[in-house]
């Protein structure tokens, strides 16, 4: 049987939960709330150089899928090797930042598609971060950059799809212009997502679950929503209903 499509899954299966924790207990508990609730959770950088592959694993056990969010950034050997060395985990997806350049991507790509053949496991997506939901026009001018957020956005989801990324991630206000920039099956994944009258945080660009959908998102990435809720599964099931009407 072929594989879903984004556009074929339920609406629980768009969600991954960010784990925003460094505490594996923590984060293997919340995980176990939300199975079946939700399509997967997220472990991030600080989690993972807290914990390390030991950590993954033990998260790994709820039979949770986890998306790796490690955006690397390096010299194309050098991040070739860091995907060889995470790929054993079997992670469903994987970040680096596009502004490693084309031969970084592609050499990601190769990487990521080669040890899943060697191990037996799916291939994760690999998907490229181009410019982080807390930076705005005025960050990009800080940095040197005179484009807005959109255009270098553009730019890089074009480059991203080019070097054989499977997806990228990019804020929802961005969902539209990466689309029409790269095909119908380059893969969506959206942070910045806060149901109606959740507060903003430190995401600058943000959308609700629903208008997320709507504009053409694969995967929502949704964290103290959720995990800051006081019954979390019920807060990932009523963000899914939303998406569904």
């Amino acid at each position: 049987m072929p594989a879903a499509t984004p556009y074929s899954m339920k609406p629980s299966d768009r969600i991954f939960c960010a784990l925003d924790t460094t505490e594996t207990n923590e984060a293997v508990a919340l995980a176990r709330k939300l199975q079946g609730v939700v399509g997967g959770v997220k472990l991030g950088l600080e989690f993972f150089c807290a914990n390390g592959a030991d950590g993954f694993k033990a998260v790994a056990e709820t039979g949770m899928p986890i998306f790796l969010d490690l955006k690397f950034h390096d010299i194309p050997n050098t991040v070739a090797g860091a995907i060889r060395a995470v790929a054993p985990l079997a992670p469903k997806i994987l970040t680096i930042h596009t502004q490693g350049g084309p031969e970084m991507m592609r050499r990601a790509a190769e990487t990521a598609a080669e040890e899943a053949a060697k191990h037996g496991y799916d291939k994760p997506w690999v998907a490229g971060v181009t410019i982080l939901t807390s930076m705005d026009d005025s960050d990009l001018k800080a940095i040197g950059v005179n484009d807005v957020v959109a255009d270098q956005v553009v730019r890089l989801a074009a480059l991203a799809h080019k070097s054989g990324l499977d997806g990228m991630v990019c804020s929802p206000r961005e969902i539209k212009l990466a689309r029409l920039a790269t095909s119908p099956d380059f893969k969506l994944v959206v942070p910045g997502i806060r149901p109606a009258g959740s507060a903003a945080g430190d995401q600058k660009r943000i959308m609700t679950p629903a208008d997320a959908i709507g504009a053409g998102a694969d995967v929502l990435v949704i964290g103290r929503p959720i995990t800051q809720a006081e019954d979390p599964a019920a807060a990932a099931q009523a963000i899914a209903a939303s998406i569904d009407n």
